[in-house]
């Protein structure tokens, strides 16, 4: 019944101390109680065991005077040295009638005690209950002494030793509950460093250890931590060197493809144009007939090599280094703007300088943008795609520390299935890979009204960007 979703561990821990010493409590007090009980039955018992044995006396004694007269039972003679508080004894004939019967001092009254109580103690331990000794003289049974005690003195004797637990519980049990959660939050303290420790592994800073502590299972935990910890770093450090050395041969056997393209179909396409033009002018001499076909052979040449110079465009890009990350993503917008004929229609927003970055750098960010709107292009469906490439300093450095970062933006007003979840296909993984290799950050999901947003920030590695010369340049052809 304590047991509460994403409780506190203190509180369950100390909740459960608590119910456990609720428990001890109980079984205390069920124990006095039951003491109490036997030590009464014990009492008159003993009570009656004596009430027998003086009446038998008194019997002999009247016997032995031959004092016929002399009074018999006589129990004020007992009641006198040992009665006490709502003890009661009588003499009983062998015909069942109570020829005497005395109770020592007042008799308690239950007023005060619970009814519950009193039913409960009552069911379990029938406190008027008596206890029966025969009265024997010349070996024959002449009457009972009957001792028994009143059920209220019992009852209320009862519950006066459970109330003083009960006093005693209610005061031991706040001082108990907060002496154990300050204990349980001063030895769960390390629990506070485990997790801080577990949300910078989240947040990618596998450089995070653990510091000693006291207790073996915590030290344990400690261990399998940093442990775990090493074993990433150098598991993602082999990662993004694999990722860097595929991407690399990815772009060399793009690089590859484009000067087979271009050497070997390119010139396939020239010749058969030039062959077309060649055909052409001997129809207009000898066949007129065959004028139209020439026009669409020519035409189709055309095309193909239209084709051919967007495939390699995007196989081989415009080199980086000579134009510029900036320039060379302008290209790359003109030129879909080019393929689609303003459906969709592609806009882009440039604002930083990003003459010094590495070409290496430029060369990734600049792949990074062409598969983001080539993936937008053709499977969004928008009828706006935009790009939007910021240089800027860093969060966590606007100090004055130098650092800086590059972030790209690709949002389109494409259709979005709220109920179907955003799947990574190959291009998308392609992009976080090169994200990862870089130590960038990459998050795709759909708008609240329509359409799909991907956010790529990525680290510069420079640290001397002009701080005078930031530029903003809109582009939409």
């Amino acid at each position: 019944m304590w047991m509460f979703p994403k409780s506190d561990l203190k509180y369950r821990l100390t909740l459960r101390v608590i119910a456990v010493s609720v428990l001890c409590f109980a079984a205390a007090s069920a124990y006095f109680v039951l003491d109490t009980d036997r030590t009464v039955r014990a009492r008159v018992d003993a009570l009656a065991g004596i009430t027998a044995k003086t009446l038998e006396l008194q019997r002999g004694k009247i016997q032995w005077i031959n004092n016929p007269r002399a009074e018999f039972p006589d129990l004020q003679v007992i009641a006198a040295s040992i009665m006490a508080p709502g003890l009661c004894i009588a003499y009983r004939t062998s015909d069942g009638e109570m020829l005497q019967r005395f109770c020592g001092g007042p008799q308690s009254d239950n007023a005060d005690v619970p009814w519950a109580f009193a039913v409960l103690y009552r069911w379990v331990f029938d406190p008027g209950r008596e206890a029966v000794r025969p009265v024997l003289f010349g070996g024959a049974k002449i009457g009972e002494a009957v001792a028994s005690v009143d059920s209220a003195t019992l009852i209320a004797e009862a519950w006066h030793q459970t109330g003083r637990l009960l006093a005693v519980v209610i005061v031991t049990l706040p001082l108990l509950f907060g002496l154990v959660y300050a204990a349980l939050a001063r030895a769960l303290r390390p629990t506070q460093a485990i997790r801080a420790g577990l949300e910078r592994i989240a947040a990618n800073d596998l450089s995070t250890r653990l510091p000693p502590f006291d207790l073996a299972e915590l030290s344990a935990v400690r261990d399998v931590f940093n442990h775990l910890a090493e074993s990433l770093a150098g598991t993602l450090a082999q990662r993004n060197e694999l990722t860097r050395k595929l991407i690399a041969l990815q772009d060399d056997e793009r690089r590859h493809l484009a000067r087979e393209l271009h050497d070997e179909f390119g010139q396939s396409l020239t010749a058969i144009r030039a062959l077309a033009a060649s055909a052409k002018q001997g129809a207009e001499r000898d066949c007129p007939a065959l004028l139209p076909e020439c026009d669409s052979i020519a035409r189709t040449t055309a095309e193909m090599m239209e084709t051919l110079r967007g495939a390699l465009f995007r196989l081989r890009p415009p080199d980086v280094e000579e134009l510029g990350l900036a320039a060379s993503v302008e290209g790359l917008i003109a030129g879909w703007n080019r393929l689609s004929r303003g459906q969709p229609r592609f806009e882009m927003r440039v604002s930083g300088y990003f003459e010094s970055l590495p070409a290496a750098l430029g060369a990734n960010v600049y792949r990074i943008a062409q598969e983001a709107i080539t993936n937008a292009a053709k499977h969004s469906g928008a009828t706006r795609i935009s790009l939007h490439l910021t240089m800027r300093q860093m969060r966590c450095m606007q100090d004055g520390g130098g650092g800086s970062e590059i972030e790209l933006v690709v949002e389109d007003d494409g259709q979005v299935d709220d109920h179907r979840p955003v799947k990574s296909g190959m291009g998308l993984l392609g992009m976080r890979e090169r994200v990862a290799m870089l130590g960038g950050r990459l998050s795709f999901a759909p708008e609240r009204s329509r359409g799909s947003i991907l956010r790529v920030t990525i680290p510069a590695a420079t640290a001397s960007l002009p701080q005078v010369l930031k530029f903003g340049v809109e582009f939409a052809a």
